[in-house]
C-alpha cells in the first residue's frame, strides 16, 4: 500500500478538505484528490463523502482512519530512528483536561516545542472519558479511575479534594457544619451523562467513603460550567483544590467541610502499546510526566 496515499488520506480526513491538506502537504489539489482515489480503488471502498461545501469521512473511512494513522506515524518514526533526541519527528495526538491544560500545560508548550521543531502535537481537550484506541489518541491524561485493561496506564499521582462555595451562597443559605446540615443546602451536581445518577455529597467515614443524598439545582457535564455554577452561588462543589487554589486565595471560593471531603481523583496518562513504542510518544509522555507530577500529591 502506498505512503504516499495513506499520508494524503490522513491529511484530508483531519482537516475535511482536500485544499487545505494539498497546502500543508506542498501538493497540489489535483494529485491530492488523486492520490486518494487511487487508495480507495486499491481497498476496493469508498473512504471519503466529497461535495461543494465539505469533506467528511464514510462508515469504512472511518474505520480505516485509525489504522492509516498508525502506518504514517510509525514511518515516520522509523525514519527518525537513527536521528538525535533534537530531531524527533512526526505528530502526537494527545487529550487533555481543559483546566489541566490551559493552566499548566499550555504554558509550558512553547519551550518543549522549541526543543523539538519537527515535532507536531495534535492537542484535544475536554472533560469527557475519550476512547484511546477507537479515537486514534497516542496519549491521554485521565483524571479518576482507570476501567480499560488493555491500555497502558502510568499513574502520576492524586489530586487532593475541596469542598466551596460562593460567598453569595452562604450570605443566603448560611455555612453547613456538619453533615446533617447538608440536608438544608443544596449541590452543583456534575454526571457526564445527564440525569443518569442521583445528586450525593461524598465524605469519608473512618476507612471508607459513603454518599449523602443531596438536592441539587443544576447538573453540568463540563468542569468550567461546574466551577461558574458554583460561582454564581448555585450550590456547593466538591472540586480538586488545584483548580480551586487561586478563586480560594482571591476570595471568590469558600473552603468549608475540611474534614469531609471526597476521595482524591487519580491521574494516570494513558497509552495503547502500539503508541508507547514510538519515541515521539515517548517524548512527549515523559515531558506531560514533568510537568503534571509536582502538582499532584
Amino acid at each position: 500500500m502506498d505512503l504516499e496515499g495513506l499520508r494524503v488520506f490522513v491529511r484530508v480526513a483531519e482537516l475535511s478538505s482536500f485544499t487545505r491538506a494539498s497546502e500543508q502537504l506542498g501538493l497540489s489539489k489535483a494529485r491530492a484528490s488523486i492520490r486518494v482515489q487511487e487508495l480507495e480503488a486499491e481497498l476496493g471502498s469508498r473512504l471519503l463523502h466529497r461535495s461543494t461545501r465539505a469533506v467528511r469521512l464514510t462508515e469504512d473511512g472511518t474505520q480505516f482512519l485509525v489504522r492509516a494513522r498508525r502506518l504514517v506515524d510509525e514511518a515516520d518514526d522509523l525514519s527518525a530512528m537513527f536521528q538525535a533526541p533534537s530531531n524527533l519527528r512526526g505528530r502526537v495526538r494527545i487529550d487533555l483536561p481543559n483546566q489541566l491544560a490551559r493552566e499548566h500545560v499550555m504554558p509550558r508548550l512553547p519551550a518543549f516545542l522549541a526543543a523539538h521543531p519537527q515535532l507536531e502535537l495534535l492537542v484535544s481537550t475536554s472533560d469527557r472519558r475519550v476512547d484511546v484506541l477507537r479515537e486514534g489518541f497516542d496519549c491521554v491524561l485521565r483524571v479518576g479511575a482507570l476501567t480499560d485493561s488493555s491500555l497502558v496506564a502510568r499513574r502520576l499521582g492524586v489530586l487532593q479534594m475541596v469542598n466551596c462555595v460562593s460567598p453569595s451562597y452562604l450570605r443566603k443559605f448560611g455555612e453547613p457544619k456538619t453533615l446533617a446540615d447538608l440536608d438544608r443546602h443544596y449541590l452543583v451536581h456534575y454526571s457526564q451523562a445527564l440525569g443518569s445518577e442521583p445528586p450525593a455529597f461524598e465524605y469519608r467515614d473512618g476507612s471508607v467513603y459513603r454518599d449523602h443524598p443531596m438536592r441539587s439545582l443544576v447538573t453540568v457535564n463540563g468542569t468550567d460550567a461546574y466551577r461558574a455554577a458554583c460561582l454564581a452561588g448555585l450550590g456547593i462543589v466538591q472540586a480538586p483544590r488545584l483548580g480551586a487554589r487561586a478563586a480560594l486565595a482571591a476570595g471568590e471560593l469558600v473552603e468549608i467541610l475540611p474534614d469531609l471531603t471526597c476521595a482524591p481523583m487519580p491521574v494516570s496518562l494513558v497509552q495503547s502499546n502500539a503508541a508507547r513504542a514510538r519515541r515521539p510518544v515517548r517524548a512527549v509522555v515523559t515531558w506531560l510526566a514533568h510537568v503534571v507530577t509536582p502538582l499532584l500529591a
